[in-house]
């Protein structure tokens, strides 16, 4: 079977040279971070095990999007991507808009928690930079595909489709912060969980996240594969439903984040304590996960409304 290329005037196309731009920034970004010495990445006002964690976490966003784009990469240049049994327009702009989202996350966190701000060395300056600069190369490119037909960017390049991007975004970012959230509790004071923090906080919010991030990841999947006209049931309903749940679930988590900073508030904990920035940052994120499930439910709500009286 010959191979095929692009065109020449296709590597001068926007979206070849944001995907090379978002492929070297990203190269850079995560082998800046792997060349630092331990001295260069210690947030003085963060315990070790949480550096550990964010850490890993922020590396690999950048790993896994650099990955990923380097095959979409490959497989748009030698044009075999019509050969992978999954829907490509849908492929890179999930890749796009998630990556842009992620890297922003990292473009945060690295410089917030990882960073010694104490004593700033020129290495982590010019990674939080580089990751600065990948979440500009996934953004640009999330636009590119964004001003293409809607035929050409597939459901995820819609408003609906950028929702649940997002939806997945939210409890991506709340797994590390989970993991920590446990660690604090398990180790008390010292480990950073601040006081007024319950137990049953902790699991009925962690279970919420869990199984978010499980019914969004799964509707991605099943949208990449094509395979929402093989679901038993009809899949915009089955959107509305998930779509309901999820507004159900993080509204019970963003009460219980509000009700932790109040305890917080209650006790006289100073919000520039490590454990009590942790659950401010897990408040935000909830908040806005929260409006996205209820946003995407008004879509999936009139999209019913509309096909009942067509």
């Amino acid at each position: 079977m010959p191979v095929i290329v692009l065109e020449a005037r296709d590597f001068a196309s926007p979206l070849f040279l944001v995907r090379t731009w978002a492929l070297l920034s990203g190269c850079l970004t995560f082998s800046l971070v792997a060349s630092l010495e331990p001295s260069e990445s210690h947030g003085m006002s963060f315990p070790l095990h949480h550096l550990s964690t964010f850490r890993v976490s922020c590396m690999f966003t950048w790993c896994f999007f650099f990955i990923l784009t380097l095959l979409i990469h490959v497989l748009n240049v030698i044009q075999f991507h019509s050969l992978i049994p999954i829907s490509w327009k849908n492929l890179i702009v999930t890749v796009a808009a998630l990556g842009a989202l992620m890297c922003l996350s990292a473009s945060v966190v690295f410089p917030w928690i990882v960073m010694d701000r104490s004593q700033v060395s020129p290495r982590p300056v010019a990674a939080a930079v580089a990751s600065c600069l990948t979440f500009l190369a996934y953004a640009s490119e999330s636009y590119v595909i964004r001003t293409q037909a809607q035929e050409q960017r597939g459901y995820m390049g819609s408003m609906p489709g950028l929702l649940k991007i997002l939806q997945l975004w939210g409890g991506c970012q709340m797994i590390p912060l989970l993991v920590e959230a446990v660690h604090g509790f398990s180790a008390g004071e010292n480990g950073g969980q601040p006081s007024g923090v319950q137990g049953w906080q902790l699991w009925v919010s962690g279970a919420s996240y869990i199984l978010c991030v499980l019914m969004s990841l799964g509707i991605v999947v099943v949208i990449l594969g094509d395979c929402a006209g093989r679901c038993l049931l009809p899949f915009d309903r089955l959107l509305a439903g998930f779509s309901l749940f999820g507004v159900l679930l993080y509204m019970v988590a963003t009460v219980i984040c509000f009700t932790k900073v109040m305890q917080l508030r209650k006790l006289g904990h100073n919000f520039t304590n490590s454990g009590a920035e942790l659950v401010v940052m897990e408040t935000v994120i909830a908040s806005i996960t929260l409006l996205a499930y209820t946003v995407d439910l008004a879509f999936s709500i009139k999209l019913l409304c509309d096909r009942s009286h067509a």
